[in-house]
């Protein structure tokens, strides 16, 4: 396989999963933890988020097929899931569960950092068609796995560097960007949905 295809492949998994973009999300959807435990969930997410585009990237468009499902209506779900994020990231909603129920505080890792933030539906949809390109050549379904593997090792290193981005903000630098981003969210989650109509035909 030409080279050029694997860095095009690179180019597009790092614009969709967009780990610099991710990066802020992750301070704000772990605010207040402690290092030790922001890296937990960072790997946690990261390693489930490969597992699913492992999957996708194998079975493909077969997984959804099998269960009826749609990539449209997987988008719309994914964007229905993460505008209720976005609303608790915009009224508070996550910080005063865990002032009140610290023992029992959400774990963001599965939901919404791995899916469907970073295994979302564009990311699942671009490993479909990437190994859908391939044709079956197992040495380049493997480069794809190696490729996504590699953007998924970015994002996690940079999750890492989310307890410097805290301290540079400050508690109140983290609440103003935590509603800023929640805004930026609650866009993301429309647009999935309204991308979802558009390839449904009804927009």
């Amino acid at each position: 396989m030409d080279p050029a295809f694997y860095v095009t492949a690179f180019a597009t998994l790092f614009v969709i999963i967009d780990p610099i973009g991710l990066a802020p999300l992750f301070v704000a959807l772990t605010q207040g933890m402690e290092a030790k435990e922001r890296r937990a969930i960072g790997l946690r997410a990261c390693i489930v988020a490969f597992a699913i585009l492992l999957l996708f990237g194998i079975v493909g468009e077969a997984v959804l097929s099998f269960v009826g499902i749609s990539l449209p209506a997987f988008r719309i779900a994914g964007g229905a899931l993460l505008f209720l994020t976005a609303l608790d990231m915009l009224f508070e909603r996550r910080q005063e569960r865990r002032d009140g129920h610290a023992e029992t505080r959400p774990d963001p890792s599965v939901f919404p950092m791995a899916i469907p933030l970073i295994a979302g539906p564009g990311s699942i949809a671009t490993m479909i068609l990437l190994t859908g390109q391939v044709e079956g050549d197992i040495a380049a379904t493997a480069g794809i796995f190696g490729v996504m593997g590699g953007v998924i090792v970015i994002t996690f290193l940079l999750f890492l560097s989310g307890s410097l981005i805290e301290r540079a903000l400050g508690r109140t630098g983290v609440n103003i960007v935590t509603r800023l981003l929640g805004m930026l969210l609650a866009a993301l989650a429309v647009q999935f949905i309204l991308t979802g109509l558009a390839d449904a035909g009804f927009v």
